[in-house]
C-alpha cells in the first residue's frame, strides 16, 4: 500500500493536477523554477491584483455621468431598477416608448411618470435591482444607474486575475489576464452602461472560478482519501458528496441565470465538464469504468450543487415578482403576450394566438400566505412561458439598425451605436474642425481588435492543446467560449446584438493568455527562447494597450472631427 504523500503524487502526474502537495497551483510558465516561489507570494499576489484593479475602476468612473442621457436599452432597465425598489414591481411608465418620461426624468422629476399597471419586462430581475441601488445612493440620474456596473465591472478584472492565477499557478498571467479585461473596450462601454449584459459576465466567471477551484479541493481531498479506501472498485463517494465550491458556484449560477436566461447554456456545458473532471481523477486512481460510475457518485451530487441550487436562488430572485404577483395578472394576464403562439411571425404580425391559454390568476382573488406563494408560483411559470415565446416567435422576422449575425461576433463585424451626437459646428462645445466640416461625439460598444482577433488564433490553439495535449486548461476556455456563443446561433432569426459576447469574453483572455503562458516556458533561465517570448508577449499586451486608447474617444463620447471619427472607423459596417 502506497504512503498518503506518494498517492497524492502519483494521482497528481495521473491527472495532471494544477495543484502541489499542499494544494498550492503549480505555475504554467515557469513551473520547474523553484526560485520563482517568493513571485507567487500571497501578499504580492493580492498587490498586484488590487493595483490592476483600482486602475480599472478609475478609467470605469472617469465622467460616468456622462453623456447625460439615456443610452441605447438604459431607457428600459433604469426605470425597471427604480420602479423595483420604489414600488416592488415593475410599473409601466407614461409614454411606455420613453420618450415623455425620459424627459422628465433627466431633468430631476420622479414623480407622476408611473402608471399603477405592471410592466411585461423580458428580463430576469437581478441585475435591474443591483442597478436599482445605485440610484437610490446617487439618485435617479445616468450617475445613478451606471455607477454599479461600473463596480461590477471592475469586479470582472479582480475575478479574472484570480481565475488565471489559480488556473496557471502564475501571479504574472494572472495580471496579464486582468490588463487584457481591463482594457477590452466592450466590457469598458459595457461597465459604463446600465445594461444586464455585464452582471452576466461577472457571476458566470465566479461561477467558473468555483468550479476550478472545486477541482482542486476534490483532487487534494480524494488523494488524501484513496489510500485504502477504493472499496468495491468505486473510490471515495460519501466523502465526496458535499462540496463546498461547487455549492458556490450553483448560487453563482442562479445569480447569472437570474441576470439573463443565456447563462444556462454555459451551465449544462460545465456541468458536463465536471463529470468529465471526476471520472478522470477516479480513473488516475484506478477505477476501473470510471465514466459510469463517476456520473452516478459525482454527476447526481453535482447536478444537486449546480442545478438544483441554481434553480432555487434564480426562483428567489424573483421575490419582489411573487409578492406582486397579483398586479401582474391583473394587468397582463389577459394580453396579447399572455397566449401561446400558434402561427408564424413577422415581427409580430400574422400570429394566431390561442384565446384559451390565459394565465390562471387573471380572474382570481388574490390569496396571501402560503395559496398566495402556491398562486404566485404558477402565475410566474406562465410569465415565463410568455416571455420564453416573446423572445423566440414575438420578435421573429424583426429588424434593428445594429442588429448582427453570431457568425460574425467575435471578428466584431457590427459593433452597437449606443449615442451619437452629429453635426456639432466649428467653434462650439470645442470643436476645431475645418469651415466646411464638423465634430462629433459617440459612444460605439466594439471590443479591442487586437485581443478578439487574437482571441479567435488563441482559441483555435487552445482546441488543439486540449484535444492533442491533453492540458484540461485549455479546455475550459473552448467549453467557456463555445457554450456562450454558438447557442446565440438558434436565435439568429430575431434581432441579437454583438455586445450578447461580452460573456464569451473571459474564455478568450483565458486562452490567449494560456498562450501567451506556453510561449514563456517553462523555465526563466536566460535564453533566446526565453527573450523571444518575454519580447513578443509583453509586445502583445502593450498593442492591445494602445489600441484600446485609440479607440478611447468613441468608448467615452469624446469629441472628434469627422476625420478623427472616420480614421477609427475601419470598416462600413462600424458605422
Amino acid at each position: 500500500m502506497t504512503t498518503r504523500a506518494t498517492a497524492t503524487r502519483a494521482g497528481r502526474r495521473m491527472v495532471g493536477l494544477s495543484t502541489d502537495d499542499d494544494g498550492r497551483p503549480v505555475p504554467l510558465a515557469g513551473e520547474r523554477d523553484r526560485g520563482r516561489r517568493s513571485l507567487e507570494d500571497p501578499f504580492i499576489g493580492w498587490t498586484a491584483t488590487l493595483s490592476i484593479t483600482l486602475v480599472g475602476l478609475f478609467l470605469r468612473l472617469w465622467k460616468l455621468g456622462t453623456p447625460h442621457a439615456f443610452e441605447f436599452d438604459e431607457t428600459y432597465y433604469a426605470k425597471d431598477a427604480w420602479s423595483l425598489w420604489h414600488f416592488g414591481y415593475a410599473r409601466d411608465y407614461l409614454d411606455n416608448d420613453g420618450g415623455v418620461a425620459n424627459k422628465h426624468i433627466l431633468a430631476g422629476q420622479t414623480t407622476g411618470l408611473w402608471k399603477p399597471d405592471a410592466s411585461m419586462v423580458v428580463h430576469p430581475e437581478v441585475g435591474k435591482w443591483l442597478i436599482g441601488l445605485g440610484e437610490k445612493t446617487f439618485g435617479f440620474t445616468p450617475l445613478g444607474w451606471r455607477v454599479v456596473p461600473a463596480i461590477v465591472g471592475t469586479l470582472l478584472i479582480l475575478v479574472m486575475i484570480r481565475f488565471v492565477r489559480r488556473l496557471t499557478g502564475s501571479t504574472l498571467l494572472g495580471c496579464v489576464a486582468g490588463l487584457l479585461v481591463c482594457f477590452d473596450g466592450l466590457a469598458f462601454v459595457l461597465s459604463r452602461l446600465a445594461l444586464l449584459d455585464i452582471f452576466v459576465a461577472f457571476f458566470l466567471l465566479c461561477a467558473v472560478h468555483c468550479l476550478v477551484l472545486d477541482r482542486d479541493w476534490y483532487r487534494a481531498r480524494m488523494a488524501r482519501l484513496v489510500p485504502g479506501q477504493i472499496q468495491d472498485g468505486w473510490g471515495p463517494v460519501r466523502a465526496l458528496l458535499f462540496r463546498p465550491w461547487l455549492l458556490v458556484s450553483g448560487i453563482c449560477w442562479g445569480l447569472a441565470c437570474g441576470s439573463k436566461w443565456e447563462a444556462v447554456y454555459p451551465l449544462a456545458a460545465f456541468g458536463i465538464l465536471v463529470v468529465a473532471w471526476c471520472a478522470g481523477a477516479r480513473r488516475s486512481f484506478g477505477v476501473t469504468w470510471s465514466g459510469p460510475k463517476a456520473l452516478l457518485a459525482d454527476g447526481l451530487p453535482a447536478f444537486a450543487h449546480l442545478v438544483v441550487v441554481a434553480f432555487v436562488v434564480y426562483v428567489a430572485t424573483w421575490t419582489g415578482w411573487l409578492m406582486h404577483s397579483g398586479q401582474y395578472a391583473q394587468y397582463l394576464g389577459d394580453s396579447q403576450y399572455t397566449h401561446y403562439v400558434a402561427g408564424g411571425s413577422d415581427c409580430g404580425k400574422n400570429i394566431t394566438f390561442d384565446n384559451s391559454k390565459q394565465w390562471p390568476a387573471h380572474d382570481q382573488t388574490v390569496e396571501h400566505g402560503l395559496p398566495g406563494l402556491v398562486q404566485g408560483l404558477n402565475s410566474l411559470w406562465h410569465y415565463h412561458r410568455d416571455v420564453y415565446v416573446f423572445h423566440t416567435h414575438f420578435l421573429n422576422g424583426c429588424t434593428h439598425t445594429y442588429a448582427s449575425q453570431p457568425r460574425g461576433w467575435l471578428l466584431l463585424n457590427r459593433p452597437v451605436g449606443v449615442d451619437a451626437q452629429t453635426g456639432i459646428k466649428p467653434g462650439v462645445d470645442g470643436c476645431d474642425a475645418p469651415a466646411d466640416s464638423d465634430c462629433l461625439r459617440q459612444v460605439l460598444l466594439l471590443g479591442t481588435p487586437a485581443l478578439w482577433w487574437g482571441g479567435i488564433l488563441a482559441l483555435l490553439y487552445a482546441a488543439f492543446m486540449w484535444i492533442g495535449a491533453r492540458d484540461w486548461r485549455f479546455g475550459v476556455a473552448v467549453v467557456g467560449a463555445a457554450s456562450t456563443w454558438l447557442p446565440w446561433f438558434l436565435y439568429d432569426g430575431r434581432p441579437i446584438f454583438s455586445f450578447y459576447s461580452i460573456i464569451t469574453l473571459p474564455f478568450l483572455v483565458l486562452a490567449i493568455t494560456l498562450a501567451l503562458g506556453k510561449l514563456l516556458g517553462t523555465s526563466r533561465e536566460p535564453s533566446a527562447r526565453r527573450t523571444a517570448g518575454v519580447v513578443i508577449a509583453g509586445s502583445y499586451v502593450v498593442l492591445v494597450m494602445l489600441n484600446f486608447a485609440w479607440f478611447w474617444p468613441i468608448y467615452t463620447d469624446g469629441l472628434l472631427t469627422h476625420a478623427e471619427w472616420l480614421q477609427r472607423i475601419w470598416f462600413a459596417r462600424w458605422i
